[in-house]
């Protein structure tokens, strides 16, 4: 039956162009090896393999051929009866159209390259509108620095890092009319006090535009991002289009993750607050109380008159945060408690407590 690379790239067979890319995407970032350096050899077939697939299934014609003949067809080894073989290994027969068919397979490395957009082939350059757009932010306090390449041993120079060597039919450039660069991610860290009154953080960034003429040159622009209350971990801001760009290229998208810095008081799960306190077993047993400065500043006071033992939990509604999709609502604070027991107790002690409690 041969290779299937409909399951390698995990697409169904009426996968559409889009799919296919979505698909390679993802997987050639998993495997491809410069990200695995502890299991390389594995991530090398796996790599060489994903590329193959997309190769052979994002080409229509070496497609048809596949989807007619299988990986055997193909590749010439169980060849149709109209087949001839060609020269260098490589393998003709018709498509029924009467245009002589030839599949050599390509280098992974020049397929990669292709596909994100990197300068020349085989792992060399820089890939298009990633490198270049640098970041400074006044909301950080340190300059954020520059967008490296995908991975950090694609430099400049040629094709001489592919990890597979060079191949027959390395192939030239996608010429199917522009392309989009892929989204550039940056995380965003931010406090919960930013995330739960809202706050617009300013963002300096540096890339390449090109003119009329097609010469390019930096320039600076501040984008202001405006973050909403109650935003979570997770949400994206999105840039269109504020990439480098390229020749025959839409410059990438820059998109902001929101991620939340830890807080010495609360933990947030979901619209909630988590708050922990540490008691005695003396105040869980006669009531305390809690004292809490919140996100906006206010002072809360919660006073517990209940017995608090070891899982207990007091809610007090909307003193969470607040719901993004609702800002007139608020998600509960949640107090837990930790409950100090005594290491010991004297014989003494112990005659007294079992009087207090079984009186």
């Amino acid at each position: 039956m041969g290779v299937d690379y409909y399951k390698i790239l995990q697409v169904d067979k009426n996968a559409k162009d889009d799919d296919l890319k979505k698909a390679y995407r993802k997987l050639a970032m998993k495997w491809h090896p410069d990200k695995n350096p502890n299991n390389k050899k594995e991530a090398e077939a796996k790599f060489k393999q994903i590329s193959e697939a997309y190769d052979v299934l994002s080409d229509p014609q070496k497609r048809a051929v596949y989807d007619q003949y299988g990986e055997e067809g193909l590749k010439g080894q169980v060849p149709p009866p109209d087949a001839a073989g060609g020269p260098g290994g490589a393998t003709y027969f018709s498509t029924g159209g009467g245009t002589p068919f030839s599949f050599n397979p390509r280098n992974a490395d020049d397929i990669f390259a292709e596909f994100f957009g990197f300068r020349g082939a085989g792992g060399g350059g820089d890939p298009s509108g990633m490198r270049g757009v640098r970041f400074s932010s006044n909301s950080f306090g340190d300059n954020m620095g520059g967008f490296e390449n995908i991975f950090s041993s694609f430099g400049g120079g040629g094709g001489g890092g592919s990890p597979f060597g060079n191949s027959a039919g390395g192939g030239g450039a996608f010429s199917s009319g522009p392309r989009k660069d892929p989204p550039i991610e940056r995380p965003l860290p931010c406090t919960l006090e930013e995330l739960y009154k809202g706050t617009t953080k300013k963002m300096k960034i540096s890339r390449d535009i090109a003119d009329i003429s097609g010469k390019t040159m930096s320039v600076e622009e501040i984008l202001n991002i405006n973050i909403k209350p109650g935003w979570k971990k997770g949400t994206k801001i999105t840039f269109p289009e504020k990439g480098n760009e390229q020749p025959n290229t839409t410059p990438a998208d820059l998109v902001f993750i929101i991620d939340e810095k830890p807080h010495s008081t609360f933990t947030r799960d979901g619209n909630d607050l988590v708050v922990t306190r540490r008691i005695s077993l003396a105040e869980a047993l006669t009531g305390y109380t809690v004292h809490l400065t919140t996100l906006d500043g206010r002072n809360l006071t919660v006073p517990i008159n209940n017995v608090i033992h070891p899982a207990y939990e007091e809610v007090v509604p909307r003193e969470g945060m607040p719901i993004s999709k609702d800002p007139t609502s608020k998600g509960n604070l949640r107090i837990k408690f930790d409950v100090k027991f005594p290491a010991r107790l004297t014989p003494a002690q112990k005659s007294k407590i079992k009087e207090l409690l079984n009186g």
